[in-house]
């Protein structure tokens, strides 16, 4: 099972409108039957290249042999049928070796090939988002060098910035790198946690490594950015000796077991080549364009393995027969599928609200990229980005939480079956749980939304919100059975707004640790009012869509007003308390003696 076409059809083309970008210079060669094509292609590989080796991914792991990596066979297969579709270059210009195609149509692809095997996947994402960064900022030498290969799949890419003893506090990595006279560095440290960093699938595999050159500022300020390739390339792209870089261990994991997670040694020998991205001590920004577009792709995993969770589920409901409805008291009388009982019902409405909730708001994220990069206008440009800004962190950490909360509730959908392998829906949860983590932990991005994004160039990114959100209410109050859901709203922005005043009051005045203390919490009621948007949007659209259906487009398009109210009624409800109290400057976790731990 993967994400309904039917379903990505309705975000792509219904809500987000994607053909409108078409209009745009930059996407103009492409018609709605090149977008549809694309997705077609999508679905095909999923199905027959990517799934059927999703379970053998898991219970298969990379093992570490003769100091390098094995994988099962089949990846090799997969890749193949990859690299000659080109998905890794859909996004990147043409005049680069790219496809040139929107990135909502991007993203939406990548929703379909993670939900059909996500640890395979992560090779293409990581290897993109590495040459998204060459492309914005590497020399022409770089770019000519690695960007190419990359591309068509022949050199794959990662990011090195873990270190074992830091984890996420990049301030106190220790790899250093050390000028040359010919303009290279040589690195020497260790990096930990990097996913795809040695195997044996590509030519070659481009390290992005943090380092720190001596004499630089001190902390994130004196991090500086390298191209570490894992073997040489020579001026005409030949691929030589390899570089002093040397694979220690592989991670274990509890899920994305088809990753491989290693641990890499540079510079062991004393002669690590790296190549400068940019000016030094500038590195920490370059990496976060890859990690900003890659936290995108991470909300897209968590979307694509909760919504394959649902779909599992619901197709369980609705063939087990157990159970007979309240109002039946014959115990002779045959059971009931189990999509008859409410609460089973409660649990697949609730599942449907995120993984549909959560899909919109990544493809959301994905069409303000595209807005960014097709507007003439350089007012409505810097609004957009400013926008993307505010809710990257809530489109990375939103799905990472509330899909794998539909995961979960899949499982006990499933009962005892859920918690076997028989059905998938363990391994899912198993391979959600991992989108907490990468990328920028939970309460990482909660510090990041409260600490600087609310507050940038004077609140402009939350006006900005708050300007589309009201647009959306005023048309929604002009459809009857929405009115009370768009006053719902509203209120629920007026709470966001007032909540957030308090709080970057408190921290202006020297009470930034009380303030920030539940940030995680803001986190999660603000990413409730994204989602109740994206949710009221859906409905506005299935609203004005319903009176001329079909009759499967009309079980569709009420299936969305129903997943919409629950929502709003079950969930949106929720963030007055999660409000309240990070309002309230509660000093539970900071006056804390841990000793009483």
């Amino acid at each position: 099972m993967t994400i309904p076409r039917r379903d990505l059809d309705f975000h792509v083309h219904e809500v987000l409108e994607t053909g409108s970008l078409l209009a745009a210079p930059r996407f103009s060669e492409h018609d709605r039957e090149t977008l549809d094509g694309i997705l077609d292609s999508a679905y095909r590989i999923a199905a027959e290249r990517f799934a059927p080796f999703a379970a053998a991914c898991d219970a298969h792991e990379p093992e570490f042999v003769d100091g390098g990596v094995r994988l099962i066979p089949e990846t090799r297969a997969a890749l193949d049928v990859l690299n000659e579709s080109r998905f890794v270059a859909a996004p990147f210009p043409a005049d680069v070796g790219g496809l040139q195609l929107p990135m909502t149509l991007s993203q939406a692809c990548s929703a379909v090939f993670a939900s059909a095997n996500v640890g395979f996947h992560a090779y293409a994402l990581l290897t993109a988002g590495a040459a998204n960064v060459v492309l914005a900022y590497g020399t022409p030498e770089q770019q000519a060098r690695y960007l190419g290969p990359m591309l068509e799949g022949r050199f794959f890419g990662t990011m090195c910035l873990s270190e074992p003893h830091a984890g996420s506090s990049l301030t106190d990595i220790r790899t250093e790198a050390v000028r040359q006279p010919d303009g290279t560095y040589r690195l020497r440290g260790t990096k930990m946690w990097i996913s795809a960093g040695e195997h044996d699938l590509a030519e070659n595999i481009i390290h992005l490594v943090l380092a720190k050159v001596p004499g630089g500022p001190p902390g994130v300020k004196g991090i500086s950015l390298f191209i570490v390739p894992r073997q040489h390339v020579a001026d005409d792209g030949t691929v030589g000796a390899r570089n002093d870089v040397r694979l220690v261990g592989i991670n274990h994991k509890m899920g994305w077991r088809g990753t491989v997670n290693t641990i890499l040694e540079f510079g062991e020998r004393g002669d690590c080549v790296g190549h400068l991205v940019g000016e030094e001590h500038h590195g920490l920004g370059y990496m976060f364009r890859m990690m900003n577009e890659a936290r995108i792709g991470v909300g897209a995993c968590a979307v694509a393995l909760g919504y394959e969770g649902y779909l599992e589920s619901l197709a369980y409901a609705r063939t087990r027969p157990q159970g007979r409805p309240l109002s039946n008291k014959d115990p002779s009388s045959p059971p009931v599928a189990i999509i008859e009982h409410a609460d089973v019902r409660r649990m697949l409405l609730a599942q449907k609200s995120f993984v549909e909730g959560g899909l919109d708001l990544v493809l959301y994220c994905a069409r303000l990229v595209d807005e960014i990069a097709t507007t003439d206008d350089a007012a409505a440009r810097d609004r957009a980005h400013l926008l993307l800004e505010l809710l990257t962190p809530i489109c990375k950490s939103w799905p990472a939480e509330f899909c794998l909360e539909a995961n979960k509730l899949a499982i006990q959908v499933l009962g005892g079956y859920g918690y076997t392998r028989d059905y998938p829906v363990e391994r899912l949860y198993r391979d959600n749980r991992l989108n907490h983590i990468h990328e920028g932990t939970w309460a990482i991005h909660g510090l990041d939304l409260l600490g600087r994004k609310v507050s940038m160039q004077r609140g402009a990114a939350l006006a900005e919100l708050a300007a589309r959100i009201e647009r959306t209410v005023a048309a929604a109050r002009g459809v009857d059975e929405l009115t009370v859901l768009a006053d719902s709203l509203a209120g629920a922005v007026q709470r966001i707004a007032g909540s957030t005043r308090t709080l970057l009051t408190a921290a202006a005045m020297g009470q930034a640790e009380l303030a920030m203390a539940n940030a995680t919490l803001y986190l999660d009621a603000f990413g409730h009012v994204v989602v109740a948007w994206r949710w009221l949007t859906q409905a506005l659209v299935a609203a004005r869509a319903l009176p001329d259906a079909n009759d499967a487009d009309k079980a569709f398009y009420k299936g969305k007003l129903a997943a919409c109210r629950y929502f709003f009624r079950y969930e949106l409800v929720k963030i007055g308390p999660m409000l309240e109290l990070a309002a309230s400057l509660d000093d539970t976790t900071v006056s804390l003696d841990t000793a009483g731990l």
